[in-house]
């Protein structure tokens, strides 16, 4: 497809889906408009980050509830909602902030469609490649892409991977990618087309005793540290950064040999070798830190002229920047789901980047004519577990969604379903990030319930827990989330309850910010009382109970039709001006 048929079609879907929404303060921006990237400088850097293995076009809900505290209170990414918008200059209403909001969700998706799908994708990417030149891009995954469908599950990220070298990603680093097992991982980094980068996993004393495989025994690094490519004449050096807290977050089994951590030390030293051995004109991080870390990293690595973030799926449409001892350094964020695609044009002059331009694309499957090559993939990989993907569960009777610090719907019929099954007092879920969201009427299907579900450790257990254990659980967590120091947050939200309400204050001390536990019936939560908990997703050790997909779906089955009840929500305390709070929630 050329670009002006390109072109052709981005106007027909404008004429047939109306105006779409504009950017304040002088212009409208029309559907065709949309994407078009006027070239500035060199060289391209395009960025995606957090697919969580959507190969197809999906709804997903931004959160209403993203709390920042300290430096970081009402800065980027902790602003939701009409705040949001307001501090990037963009007109509530339009396709623009339906996709970077929650605002009136439900109506909006109806008007302006899905968003996502690797087809789609790719033809966006192909046309902003080629109106830039052969030669003159790179398209970086910022991780998180082998995990989160069902496809992705049973053939161990190797759907992705093929749907990636389709794509043509130049360069990944990774996070949930480490939930295979190890030799699952190196596998499917083999083959990968592009680099695996990541300077920040090291093997253990142990392995390297052993003579465990490694990119550089001497140094110990599992993977290359960085990549050197030549974008229109240039040189570029990109660096990876997996997601420090990897065997905390998730099960340190699938990985024994290996360590993480953010090691900025470590990073320092390799910025500094890279410059003075390579000579490079850009120095760019693609991380998997979270963005409060990247933006605490800039501050305190210099000479990084970019991070292009990921892990905390913030769709943050303006870029960051922040002063270190050798200038500035520009923090981005992508969003996830497929749902956006960064756009960064450096200006190279002089051996250095001059000046820099960045734009967010959201990416509405309505208005990008699906890529034919990768739309047959997508059917051969779908092709044989379509059967059970397409398995009608429910219905709707709410909009289902997960995304904010505290519970959404779906995880609230997670928390239900395992109560309801487990015949449990109380449920406890991980505070997942990722999750597609079903409008209000439409099917759940098996392929909806694994978007929210699909690990490879998702096996439930119910056991007896007292109050005081309970406690200590959320204690944890919300420590983790809401830590002052953005190099102790471990990504993810606040583990959701079900059958249980609580009285959380973010800006407490540690041990301090839960209080006031009780059950839905109103009776209190006592230390020393023993309750029925259920809950899945153990780290440490594999639950003796089903896969906690099959018991969301055994519960669907049976009640038909989702109307939630409540949402064990927590009551906050001393947040009610903070921006990362919209008003309505």
């Amino acid at each position: 497809m050329d670009r002006r048929e390109f072109l052709r079609l981005l106007a027909m879907a404008n004429v047939a889906l109306g105006a779409a929404g504009c950017r304040t303060p002088k212009r409208g921006l029309a559907a065709g408009d949309l994407y078009q990237a006027p070239r500035f400088g060199q060289a391209r850097l395009l960025h995606f980050t957090d697919c969580h293995a959507q190969l197809l076009p999906i709804y997903f809900r931004e959160p209403s509830v993203n709390l920042g505290f300290g430096d970081f209170n009402g800065r980027p990414p902790h602003q939701v909602g009409q705040t949001l918008l307001d501090a990037a200059g963009i007109a509530a209403g339009g396709r623009e902030a339906h996709a970077l909001t929650h605002l009136d969700f439900s109506a909006a998706a109806r008007k302006y469609g899905k968003v996502g799908g690797f087809a789609h994708l790719h033809t966006l990417i192909r046309q902003l490649r080629e109106e830039y030149g052969a030669g003159n891009s790179l398209l970086l995954d910022g991780g998180d892409t082998w995990q989160g469908s069902g496809t992705a599950y049973w053939t161990g990220g190797q759907d992705m991977v093929q749907a990636c070298n389709l794509l043509g990603v130049d360069v990944m680093t990774g996070h949930w990618e480490f939930t295979y097992q190890d030799a699952q991982v190196l596998e499917n980094i083999a083959a990968f087309a592009g680099d695996f980068v990541a300077q920040n996993v090291r093997l253990t004393d142990e392995a390297i005793f052993e003579g465990a495989e490694a990119f550089d025994e001497n140094t110990g690094h599992v993977f290359r540290p960085y990549t050197l490519r030549e974008v229109a004449g240039h040189k570029i050096a990109i660096l990876g950064q997996a997601f420090p807290y990897t065997p905390i977050a998730n099960p340190a089994r699938f990985i024994p040999d290996w360590t993480f951590g953010i090691r900025a030390a470590e990073l320092q030293e390799l910025v500094d070798q890279v410059r003075e051995k390579e000579r490079p004109a850009a120095v760019v991080l693609l991380s998997h830190n979270g963005m409060d870390v990247d933006l605490k990293l800039g501050q305190t690595v210099s000479g990084i002229d970019a991070i292009l973030g990921g892990h905390t799926h913030d769709g943050v449409p303006r870029p960051v920047e922040v002063k270190n001892a050798a200038g500035r350094t520009v923090v981005t964020n992508a969003g996830s789901n497929g749902k956006f695609l960064g756009v960064l044009d450096l200006d190279l002059q002089g051996g250095r980047v001059r000046d820099y331009r960045y734009r967010l694309l959201p990416v509405f499957s309505n208005l990008l004519p699906a890529d034919p090559e990768m739309e047959g993939l997508i059917q051969a990989v779908r092709s044989p577990y379509l059967e059970r993907l397409q398995e009608p569960l429910a219905t709707a009777g709410q909009l289902l969604f997960r995304r904010g610090n505290f519970n959404g719907s779906f995880d609230q019929v997670i928390c239900d379903a395992q109560r309801v099954v487990g015949d449990a007092q109380i449920a406890l879920s991980p505070g997942f990030r990722w999750g597609t969201t079903v409008l209000p009427g439409d099917t759940v299907t098996m392929e909806r319930v694994l978007d929210q579900t699909c690990i490879t450790y998702p096996e439930t257990y119910v056991r007896e827990m007292t109050g005081e254990q309970i406690k200590l659980i959320l204690e944890d967590v919300a420590d983790n989330l809401f830590n002052p120091d953005p190099f102790y947050q471990q990504g993810g939200d606040m583990v959701r309850v079900g059958g249980m309400n609580y009285v959380l204050d973010p800006v407490a001390g540690a041990g301090q910010r839960v209080s006031d536990m009780t059950l839905d019936d109103g009776s209190p939560v006592e230390a020393s009382k023993n309750y029925r908990v259920a809950g899945w997703a153990t780290v440490g050790s594999i639950a003796p109970g089903p896969p906690i997909w099959d018991v969301v779906a055994d519960y669907l089955r049976d009640i038909r039709t989702v109307q939630l009840e409540r949402l064990n929500t927590p009551l906050l305390k001393g947040v009610e001006s903070n921006p990362g709070l919209a008003k309505e929630t």
